[in-house]
């Protein structure tokens, strides 16, 4: 019997035991920095002038943080590495393979990192934490001022464009409360969901969590069209085509046998145009906004089986996963909690163990999986820093491993 505040629950299954185990609300960054009001609409934090800010110097360090819960690759080929109370790492594969780790202490605005992206125009690095978001111009850190939006009426364009819903292909977006943040290369605003259709009936059947708000954006993704896809905490996944934000929301996506909630933390379009969320148990043909049949603020969308893992010794049915991505042959790539890494090719899964000690027994557990520039895969943990698959595993990696297999290829 379910209790009327969902418990936020990873959950990944083998032939033998069901880990649910509570954790904090990983996938989002729930805290902002709001401060002085500008204007009577919209609040905004202030930022320190660029001048009064002194260099990021950074401290070169041997090994990533093995708290490794994000990872990116930069247009330069840097790799950077989010931890969860360490900072941010950035590898540059040169010279000698040189790792530096920043702080608080060199201007990042929090320790605990929730995303790093790219601006393109800029080429700045966009670094999302627990308590704002850096900008990196290669020299410093800077803590973006931040505009707290307005909820649009629902349905309404003109009123969702003057709070900011606005879709420009060279716009990062973000985690963020209440909604996902938009950044547009000059303004981070904080948007926020007009009330989603689904959330009587959701309230209705399990109450509002009192921990954190439903409307929490835990994930973005953007597919084919350039479509954003928001995952929140509770009240479903809400699609943004630049003139409609339509919703859906279906209980086994996250709500766990048993009791608790897993969330709505990944996101996915497949070679076939189909879209996954949160589990293997379907896959969904999505239909564009407008057509007939559908009811207002709803996605209208076809159910579809997903992955038969029935027979199989290492999961039960269907699981879940934590992340998702897919590589350059368009075969899927799934990270749950914990339980190994898992590709699906179409037609057939693979599983990848993911395993730690001597001999390796125990599960590493899993927050991100990653494709970068060069269509390499890596898994960022927990506890046991990043890992990289070399073509038939995922090994650990590690500068120095990194600096002997590329002098063996010469």
């Amino acid at each position: 019997m379910k209790t009327s505040t969902p418990i936020i629950k990873p959950r990944w299954t083998s032939s033998k035991a069901l880990l649910l185990t509570a954790i904090a609300i990983m996938a989002s960054p729930l805290a902002s920095c709001i401060g002085q009001a500008t204007n009577p609409d919209h609040a905004v934090n202030a930022a320190p002038s660029a001048t009064d800010i002194p260099g990021a110097q950074g401290e070169v360090v041997h090994e990533i943080s093995p708290s490794c819960w994000i990872v990116f690759q930069d247009k330069d080929n840097n790799h950077w590495f989010g931890s969860d109370g360490q900072g941010v790492c950035r590898y540059d594969g040169k010279n000698g393979g040189t790792i530096t780790r920043f702080t608080t202490k060199d201007g990042l605005c929090h320790d605990r990192i929730r995303g790093i992206q790219q601006h393109g125009l800029t080429g700045h690095i966009l670094i999302t934490t627990l308590e704002g978001v850096s900008k990196f111009d290669g020299r410093r850190f800077v803590t973006l001022p931040m505009l707290e939006m307005k909820p649009p009426r629902f349905g309404a364009l003109a009123d969702a464009l003057d709070e900011g819903w606005a879709l420009n292909a060279d716009d990062l977006w973000m985690t963020g409360t209440d909604g996902p943040r938009r950044y547009d290369g000059t303004t981070l605003q904080q948007l926020k969901f007009p009330k989603s259709p689904l959330e009587d009936d959701l309230t209705a059947r399990l109450g509002h969590p009192d921990k954190w708000n439903p409307y929490d954006v835990w994930t973005v993704y953007t597919d084919r069209r350039g479509h954003k896809w928001f995952g929140t905490g509770t009240f479903g996944i809400c699609r943004f085509d630049g003139r409609s934000l339509d919703w859906m929301f279906e209980p086994h996506l996250t709500e766990v046998e048993g009791g608790g909630w897993f969330g709505f933390r990944s996101i996915i379009e497949d070679r076939h145009g189909d879209y996954w969320f949160c589990n293997t148990q379907f896959r969904y043909g999505v239909e564009p906004h407008g057509v007939a049949g559908q009811e207002a603020g709803r996605l209208r969308y076809q159910r579809k089986a997903g992955i038969d893992l029935a027979g199989n010794a290492a999961t039960d049915k269907y699981f879940y996963y934590q992340s998702i991505t897919e590589d350059n042959n368009r075969d899927l790539w799934m990270a749950p909690y914990a339980g190994g890494v898992w590709r699906y090719d179409g037609k057939t899964v693979t599983h990848y163990p993911m395993k730690h000690g001597d001999p390796p027994g125990e599960e590493i557990t899993m927050f991100t999986i990653y494709k970068d520039n060069r269509g390499d895969l890596w898994v960022g943990t927990h506890e046991h820093g990043a890992w990289k698959f070399n073509g038939t595993a995922f090994e650990k990696f590690s500068p120095s491993t990194v600096r002997t297999s590329e002098a063996a290829t010469r």
